[in-house]
């Protein structure tokens, strides 16, 4: 990797998890549904980042939630969740040999890939996030429909985020 697209990835954790904490924290739509815009940084992180420091990565990330949102290890452990998906997914996928894009982008991949991609990797996060955080199966359905709503609202936010970072592939 070169410098310049380290630059970019740590810029990038800062100013979504400022976005997080200081923006999207309190905002909450009847308790039901929260948005959690900071995965895309996890998304965005470039193809032949090494897994181990792709856990290590998510592992800092949500560590750093955590202790912003007084929450014990749920968005460590979610994150984690979301690099393993994140790597299975791109190993099913992508062909790494013939590839020469950097970043799983909207306008690297293509529309249908990237929301795909997100789709699977922001229902992981956040299933594992809800259940964790409820921890009781009383509440499934309630639980349920939470990951449900609040995995389609961070999912509107990051597309639109992508859309206007759009940057089309010159084919």
């Amino acid at each position: 990797m070169n410098s310049k697209i380290i630059l970019v990835n740590i810029f990038r954790w800062f100013l979504l998890l400022f976005i997080q904490i200081l923006l999207l924290r309190n905002l909450s739509f009847y308790s039901l549904a929260t948005p959690f815009v900071y995965i895309l940084f996890l998304l965005l992180l470039p193809f032949k980042t090494p897994n181990l420091l792709l856990y290590l990565i998510a592992f800092v990330t949500g560590l750093t939630l955590d202790a912003f949102y007084d929450t014990l290890g749920v968005h460590t452990t979610a994150c984690v969740t979301l690099a393993f998906v994140r790597i299975s997914f791109i190993a099913l996928t992508v062909n790494k040999d013939n590839f020469d894009e950097p970043e799983p982008t909207l306008g690297n991949m293509g529309f249908k890939w990237f929301s795909i991609y997100a789709i699977l990797c922001t229902f992981a996060h956040h299933l594992v996030l809800f259940f964790l955080e409820t921890f009781r199966l009383t509440e499934f359905s309630y639980t349920l429909l939470r990951c449900l709503l609040s995995a389609i609202f961070s999912l509107f936010l990051i597309i639109l985020i992508e859309f206007i970072f759009y940057n089309r592939k010159a084919r």
